[in-house]
This record gives structure tokens, sequence and C-alpha cells, in this order.
């Protein structure tokens, strides 16, 4: 089962759920962030349940929608500050090894010595499936921003003026809500667009913080359930209508170091990403970047993320921001 939300051709919002191959409206509710809602209060039965009770509507064009521009993400939050978007890196099998170049090219560690990332790397593959009901090692971990980065599907993801690169980090997230007693709700998970500035995180690995303050994109729709434990889909960047790079993407447990349990719960063990009413977006990392490529972006370059069992593509172009000046004004 998928979720998207979007607008209909009245401009106003709406929810849509595809099962078996048929994409219909869901009735008498204009965001997934509601249907949850409601959900939770009737304590049983979930989001399935929750759109049964509802009923469904006319059959919507989902291609159509992406065609116009009118899909949004597939959960928001309505206040954008209770969206908590935050990552964990090097969790995939493979991903150290540019993080890891990157650190060697800069001088960081003499030849034949562990960077840090890759320490840590190791880390998670000793130590980051553990058996169920124990804990294992902490991943790298990353705040992002809220609901104010979060770019819809199809729409521009902003570079800032200031930014060194624009690169797409294609990406599994997370999605769930934390209900009445504080306890997170996973909803399901969906194709991400984690995108940051490598240039940046190049400089000096301790400017990671730094390179991830950026917006995203996420879906465009909300797979429902459990994660596949294989995920093979393909991320490309379009230049001009034609593919300038492309290059499969893996994730899912059989091709990362830790599991998505581990990752939760080092997470979600902090009481500030438990608060009732929140939703959080959670990137799980990835081993595919163009940037390792020699690949840079340019303004109107189109990102492309997809994988068959997500249903469709998240595609964002870039748009580079006007320099904006930093005024302080005193109130004293």
């Amino acid at each position: 089962m998928h979720l998207i939300q979007y607008y209909d051709d009245k401009g106003n919002r709406a929810v849509a759920v595809t099962r078996e191959g048929q994409t219909h409206r869901v009735n008498g509710v204009t965001t997934v962030y509601d249907l949850v809602q409601q959900a939770l209060a009737a304590g049983q039965g979930g989001l399935s349940a929750a759109i049964d009770g509802k009923g469904l509507g006319e059959v919507v064009d989902k291609l159509a929608l992406a065609r116009e521009g009118r899909l949004l993400a597939p959960i928001d939050h309505p206040d954008a500050a209770h969206l908590h978007v935050t990552g964990t890196g090097l969790t995939h099998l493979g991903s150290a090894a540019t993080r890891d170049a990157m650190h060697k090219a800069n001088g960081e560690k003499p030849a034949g010595e562990l960077t840090d990332s890759m320490k840590m790397f190791r880390m998670g593959l000793e130590n980051g499936k553990p058996e169920a009901g124990q804990k294992g090692v902490q991943p790298e971990w990353f705040y992002k921003g809220n609901g104010h980065i979060v770019v819809n599907p199809g729409h521009p993801i902003p570079s800032p003026a200031f930014a060194l690169d624009a690169g797409e980090e294609p990406e599994i997230a997370g999605i769930y809500v934390i209900d009445q007693h504080g306890q997170p709700r996973r909803l399901g998970f969906a194709l991400g667009n984690e995108f940051s500035d490598h240039v940046t995180e190049r400089i000096n690995y301790l400017y990671l913080a730094h390179s991830k303050l950026r917006a995203c994109s996420f879906g465009p729709e909300l797979r429902v359930g459990n994660l596949p434990r294989h995920i093979e889909g393909m991320s490309r960047i379009f230049r001009d209508g034609k593919v300038l790079w492309e290059k499969p993407f893996l994730s899912g447990e059989d091709n990362m170091s830790h599991t998505i349990a581990n990752l939760e719960y080092h997470h979600f063990k902090y009481d500030l990403f438990c608060q009732p009413g929140d939703v959080h977006v959670h990137m799980f990392g990835t081993a595919t970047l163009s940037f390792a490529d020699g690949i840079s972006t340019q303004p109107d370059d189109v990102f492309e993320i997809e994988e068959s069992q997500f249903g469709l593509p998240l595609r964002n172009p870039v748009r580079v921001e006007e320099d904006k000046p930093v005024i302080i004004n005193g109130l004293y």
C-alpha cells in the first residue's frame, strides 16, 4: 500500500492510496498527518483500517499529477517546525570509500592509517546488526533541518549562494509519527534525496554538519509497511534533457552494515525526538554519489531517483539562490 498527497484539480489538498495497482482518492481527509491521527485515535487497525473507514473516491492519475507539479511530499506537519529531518551515514556496504578517500586526499591520515570515517564504518560492520533485543553500536548521525527545508517532488531544490557544491544523495527515508504516549510509530518508507554540499565536507570532515544544512526532497510515495531487505534503484542526473550521469544504488538490510532497528533505536533513544505529535523523516544513508565520479552539478540539472518498489520516481531540478546578506539587529 502506497500513500500520496497532492492538489486536486480545484487546488484543494487531497490524499490517495494505491492498492493492487489502483490509485483512489481517500474520502474525507486532506492530509496524511490527519489520517495518521485518526488511526491513532481509533487504537487498532492502523492506516489500512483508517482508510477503509473513510472509503475511496475517484481514480487518481499519479503520472498526470507528477507532470503537472501537483504532488506534495507524502507527509508534512501543520507546523513545519515539528517535522524533523535527520540522517545517518556510513551505514551501507561500500559507503566509507568516498569519505575515506576525501580524508586521505586532505592529508588527515598517513597512508595505511585508518581515517575516523573508516573506523566508524568498521564499528558498524562489527556491531551494527545486533541480535533482537540487544543494542548495537551508534552510527554516525546528523541533523538536517525541519519541515521548512522539505521540497515537494518535482519542484526545484534550492542551493544557497554560499554553497560550494549541490550534490544528490539517493537514500531511503523512514517516516515516523510520535503518538500521544511519546512512542515512535513507523508509517513506512520513501525515496529520499538527501541533498548535500560535498565540497564543503571535503575541506574538513568537521564541516559535515554545515554540509548537511541544505534542502531535501522525499517521496513522492510513502510505502506503508516494512522495508524490503534488498533495494536496487537508479540515480540519474539530466542536463539539457539528456542523461549526464547514472548509477545504481543499493539499500535494504542486505546491503547495509546496520539494521534498521539499530538505527531507529539510536535516533529515538533521545527524549527530544519522542515529543507527541512530531513527525520524523530519517534518512538511512547511501553508498552512491555522483560527486565521487567527479560530477559537479549546474543550475537546472535534474535529479532522478527511482526504485520500482517505491512507485513513482523522485525528480527535482537544482536552483541556485541569490546571495542573502546576514544582518543582525540588536534588541536591547
